[in-house]
C-alpha cells in the first residue's frame, strides 16, 4: 500500500469514531496516505456510539476532490453519519465515482446506505449492521451476517463488515483488497 491514497468520506457530524481511527491507523501503518473528506470544511465530530467523542481536522470538501484523485475508498459508519451522507449529492456523487471508476470501497456498519443512495448495491452481496437487512435486499442486494464479506462483482470491489468488534477483519480485508 506505499503511498496508495485512499479516502476517508464521512458527514460533520456522527461517525462512530473507531470505525474512522482504525481504519485509518491500519492505512498509515501499510504505508498509506489516508485522506479526511466531507461535505463542509472544518473538523468533523465523532462519537463514541451517543456520546461526543473526538473532532478531526477535514482534509478536503466533496466539492474539491473527486475519485480519480484517490485509489481508493473507506466509508466508516454510526447512524448519523451515512444518514447525512445519503442526502448530500456531492457525497453520493462522489460515491458514485468510485464505482463508475473501478476502484475498491469498503463500507462498516451503517455505512451501506450511502451505497444504496449511489445505486451500487444492485447485485452485490455485503454484510452490514443487521438492522440495514431489509434495506439492502430492497436494493437488489443480498445480503449476509458474515463479520466481513468481500464482492468481486464488477466494476469495483467492495468491503462490507457489521460493526466495531468487525475492524480487525475489516481491517485486513481491504488492505489485501486496496493492496492488489
Amino acid at each position: 500500500m506505499n503511498h496508495m491514497r485512499v479516502a476517508f468520506l464521512v458527514a460533520p457530524e456522527g461517525v462512530e469514531q473507531v470505525e474512522l481511527t482504525e481504519p485509518w491507523k491500519a492505512v498509515r501503518d501499510a504505508g498509506g496516505d489516508p485522506t479526511l473528506v466531507s461535505t463542509a470544511p472544518g473538523e468533523i465530530q465523532a462519537f463514541d456510539h451517543l456520546d461526543k467523542a473526538d473532532t478531526f481536522p477535514v482534509d478536503r470538501t466533496v466539492s474539491e476532490t473527486g475519485a480519480a484523485d484517490y485509489d481508493g475508498l473507506v466509508l466508516p459508519g454510526g447512524v448519523a453519519n451515512p444518514d447525512a451522507l445519503r442526502t448530500d449529492p456531492a457525497a453520493v456523487s462522489f460515491v458514485k465515482g468510485f464505482f463508475d471508476a473501478g476502484k475498491p470501497v469498503a463500507a462498516i456498519c451503517h455505512a451501506p446506505w450511502t451505497l444504496i443512495e449511489a445505486d451500487v448495491v444492485r447485485g452485490r452481496t455485503l454484510t452490514s449492521w443487521p438492522s440495514l437487512r431489509t434495506d439492502l435486499r430492497n436494493a437488489g442486494a443480498t445480503w449476509v451476517d458474515e463479520q466481513v464479506k468481500v464482492c468481486t462483482a464488477t466494476p469495483s470491489t467492495l468491503i462490507t463488515s457489521r460493526k466495531p468488534d468487525d475492524l480487525n477483519a475489516f481491517c485486513t480485508a481491504f488492505l489485501k483488497e486496496f493492496g492488489s
